[in-house]
Formats: structure tokens, sequence, C-alpha cells
């Protein structure tokens, strides 16, 4: 009598990838994936060679339009055809050790939906405190259907996990700002988002608030949690939160007041 061996399959992968004017990034991240059954971008009519360069690369790419964070992610994760989804931004990268890890992972699941921590590299270091030690965003490694985002507009896209959650022990790399440009970019736009989430919710703030808030990161970030230790680096990072933070407040602030044009010039007080 012959002995028939089981073999496991292990499911397959899709990974994705938001971008939206990432050239001088999606390279880097494309590549460290490239090992994945399927890698989709999901560009938002990129103006620069985003989509090029992640075609050239071998990846899938297709336009959805920008609504807000969360229908982006929806609309991704459906766009992925396997059984398994990789979220990867593009100014991550995936590491040696956690595609390892990913991959004994897909052969023998313990959970659903996994957490997976990030280590940032920002002004020429690591970034040991700053409240981005250790860094999670939402889950990133997942069953398809156990991860759903909600479509409100938000900054920090809200979601919903369908089944358990596990984390993992392997990091991979956030490279997220190349310059400071890009740091100040980023902040406008995000506390623009801010600033509708509170108009949205009905809040009266005015400058004063704005200020107060704004010292409050700084102080979080910077002393709470331990910035200073991160050298100048970590001092750019709670200014960029002390202003991200300002702007949002002031933002909304000004919108309630809806300042007019000023007057004709023979209105002027003399």
């Amino acid at each position: 009598m012959t002995e028939t061996t089981s073999v496991t399959i292990a499911p397959k992968l899709s990974v994705y990838i938001i971008t939206y004017n990432e050239a001088d990034k999606i390279a880097a991240a494309v590549q460290s994936v490239s090992w994945a059954d399927e890698v989709l971008v999901l560009d938002s009519n990129s103006t620069d060679a985003t989509a090029q360069i992640a075609t050239e690369l071998g990846a899938t790419v297709k336009q959805l339009p920008f609504i807000t964070f969360g229908k982006l992610r929806n609309d991704a994760i459906a766009a992925c055809t396997h059984e398994w989804v990789f979220s990867l931004d593009a100014d991550e990268r995936c590491t040696p050790a956690a595609r390892a890890e990913i991959l004994g992972l897909l052969a023998q699941p313990t959970a659903d939906a996994y957490y997976v921590p990030r280590r940032n590299w920002f002004m020429g270091r690591w970034i040991k405190h700053s409240g981005w030690s250790p860094d999670y965003r939402q889950p990133q490694l997942f069953r398809k259907g156990a991860l759903i985002f909600d479509d409100r507009e938000e900054v920090h896209e809200s979601f919903q996990v369908h089944g358990k959650i596990g984390y993992f022990n392997s990091s991979i790399i956030q490279v997220p700002f190349q310059n400071l440009e890009q740091l100040v970019h980023k902040m406008q736009r995000y506390s623009t988002l801010g600033a509708r989430k509170l108009e949205r919710k009905g809040k009266r703030v005015g400058m004063g608030t704005a200020l107060l808030h704004g010292i409050w990161a700084f102080i979080r970030i910077y002393i709470i949690k331990r910035g200073f230790l991160d050298g100048w680096a970590g001092f750019v990072l709670a200014l960029g939160n002390f202003e991200g933070t300002f702007y949002r407040y002031a933002k909304a602030s000004t919108a309630q007041l809806n300042w007019k044009n000023p007057p004709a010039d023979d209105d002027e007080p003399r």
C-alpha cells in the first residue's frame, strides 16, 4: 500500500501601492515586493513619471481618482485578484526579513490581518523616538475581505477588521520624506483635510485654540515622546507636528470667520 503525502500550497499574494507623484520613491517600493504574485500600483493621475516607472518595473498600473483615502484603499483592495493582500505605501520598503515572515504566514496563517512595525529613516538617521518607534499604521497583511475602510474624508482613514488580528516580528522600512519640502507639502495637505473634518463636526475654533493645540502637539512629540533624543530630526518632526496641528485649527477658524474682500480704495478709513 502506497502512502500519499498531501502538500499544502500557500495562497497567492497581491501587493498594492497607492501613489500620486511618487516618481522619486516608487522604484524602491516596487522592487522590494517584486517577488509577490501580483504587484498593483493604484495611481491617482500623477503628473510625473510614477506610472511609467512602475510599469517598466513590471507592476500593473491602474488609475483611480482620489476622493477620500478610505475609498481609495477599498478600491485598491477590490482590484487585487488574490486571496491575501499586502499594502505597501510608496515611501515604504519591504525588508528581506518581512518577506520571509509574510511567506511563512501565508503557508500557515495564524490571523486574518496583521500589523507590521515600521522603522523610519529621516534626515540621515533612524528615528527611535518621537512617537515613531514602534510605528504602526493600519494592518498591512490581511485576508481579502478582512479589512474594510471608512469612505469618509479623514486624514488617517478609519477601518474595521473582521477576524483575528496578529502582529509581525519583522519590520519594514519607511522613508517618509526625501527632503523638508515634502514634509511641508504633507503638512499642508493633511492640515487642510483635518480642517474640513473640524468643519463637518461643527466645531467652533479660534486662533487661540489653534495655538494651544499646536504647542501641545510639539510638547507631546518633543518632550513626552522623547523626540529630543532624535537630535535635529526629532526637533524638525516636532515642529512639523506643531505646524500641521496649528494650521488644521487655523484653517478651520478662518473658514468660520468667512473673511470678506477688502473695501474699495475710496472706502478706506482716513
